[in-house]
């Protein structure tokens, strides 16, 4: 298994960022357009991928969407595009963080290993979590629904395993957000908002008037068990 894999078009940073990564430690596979990106996850596991939008060819938001339909690896974007739409393009085709170019190495080793730390925390609970109709395997990292296996990514799962876990209880917005997506996230709290309607359309029989995930207006969410 290699740690990371960087999808960056560009020589110069890419050479940057990988001297940088493997100082810290890290194994650092390299590749310059989402063709190849593909190619390599078919035969390599990591841990992580770091991805450029701008890419000839196959752009980074068609190589989230790909890896996201087959896995959970955590994708962190890199991307010299800041708009707020293709921000919220990034979360909604399944990535878990966004960082803004230039690059900022001792920031992104940050998130880099916060992404890992968690990606590898949930993966090692041995139980299995129940919830009214929804069943959330932690080993396996899948959610069932009526015993319909759900097509979710890394974020929304964490968070309706949080939510999940705290039946009956308001949980704060702030509260949510750092538990996801950490305290040092630049990531916007709309992101938590995105998140929870993508949650609703997949849990809820009718996202507009949604039973489990409901709105404490001014605070939160709270889950209800159904």
């Amino acid at each position: 298994m290699t740690d990371i894999l960087l999808v960056e078009d560009n020589i110069e940073l890419a050479e940057l960022l990988q001297a940088f990564l493997k100082k810290e430690g890290y194994s650092v596979c390299h590749v310059a357009s989402g063709e190849e990106a593909m190619t390599f996850l078919q035969v390599t596991k990591v841990k992580i991928l770091l991805l450029d939008i701008m890419l000839p060819g196959m752009d980074g938001f068609a190589v989230c969407r790909l890896v996201r339909e087959q896995g959970n690896v955590p994708i962190l974007i890199l991307s010299a595009k800041s708009d707020k739409t293709d921000i919220l393009n990034g979360f909604q085709l399944g990535a878990d963080d966004f960082m803004e170019k230039p690059v900022d190495p001792d920031l992104l080793v940050a998130k880099v290993k916060v992404l890992i730390q968690r990606f590898c925390r949930v993966k090692t609970p041995s139980d299995i979590l129940v919830s009214g109709e929804i069943t959330i395997d932690k080993i396996a990292r899948k959610v069932f629904l009526k015993e319909v296996l759900l097509e979710l990514n890394i974020k929304e799962y964490e968070l309706l395993l949080l939510l999940a876990e705290n039946p009956g209880k308001t949980l704060h917005k702030e509260y949510l957000f750092q538990q996801i997506w950490g305290a040092y996230s630049l990531s916007e709290n709309q992101t938590l908002t995105v998140h929870i309607k993508m949650l609703r359309t997949k849990i809820e029989e009718n996202p507009r008037q949604p039973q489990r995930i409901q709105t404490v207006w001014g605070i939160g969410y709270r889950y209800e068990e159904i």
